[in-house]
């Protein structure tokens, strides 16, 4: 096991994965940003993750999720942790349900960190509320169109929803997601590592990457 984080082994230090490997962190949402990411920080030294999420996976996620065709159907949560375990051997816990006022005082209590990466402004509203209150890190990735950013809880706004005929039908470029899965990843380790919360902005169309100061 030790072999399969070689790189980042060599580039980080034995310390840091240790570091990496001890904390507690919930990722909400398997969708685009969430799947993408949870194997992203697997691949770094994360190694106690939950992810939280209900939907399924439709025929529309192939392009932009980290599943495939035979996927289909599956729960999000349920692939999830299969290619997780293929992938590295890595065991993510998973929670196949919505999370709300109620479930959130169960499932985002006692841990170290929270992502958010849900596409609805009332899971993000619940996920910021109850981070602020208990004083819990979190961490919220979006992107709209060409757009996206990387804040902390203290510099986050919840956005209001896409408005659309259909919920899924809006312009997203796979690159976008794999810049910001990028950017997201490396400012959670950098905040575990160093204690250091930065607050990224991007745009695909003129490939920037902005620090944000506060």
């Amino acid at each position: 096991m030790t072999e399969t984080l070689l790189h980042e082994r060599l580039y980080r230090g034995a310390d840091a994965l240790a570091k990496l490997a001890a904390r507690r962190i919930v990722l909400c949402g398997a969708g685009a940003l969430g799947s993408l990411l949870a194997d992203n920080l697997t691949r770094q030294g994360i190694r106690q993750l939950t992810v939280i999420d209900d939907d399924r996976i439709e025929q529309h996620n192939v392009g932009t999720q980290l599943y495939g065709l035979d996927d289909i159907g599956a729960y999000k949560t349920d692939a999830l942790r299969a290619h997780i375990f293929r992938a590295t051997g890595v065991e993510i816990k998973t929670v196949r349900q919505r999370l709300d006022e109620r479930t959130a005082k169960k499932f985002l209590r006692d841990v170290d960190l929270v992502i958010d990466t849900f596409d609805n402004s009332a899971a993000r509203r619940v996920v910021t509320e109850f981070c602020a209150a208990q004083s819990v890190p979190c961490l919220h990735l979006g992107m709209f169109q060409d757009y996206g950013e990387a804040r902390w809880n203290e510099q986050y706004r919840v956005p209001s929803d896409v408005v659309a005929p259909n919920v899924c039908d809006y312009p997203l470029a796979r690159n976008l997601i794999l810049l910001l899965v990028s950017v997201g990843s490396e400012t959670l380790v950098r905040f575990i590592l160093e204690n250091n919360q930065e607050n990224f902005s991007l745009t695909l169309r003129d490939l920037k990457i902005a620090p944000d100061v506060v």
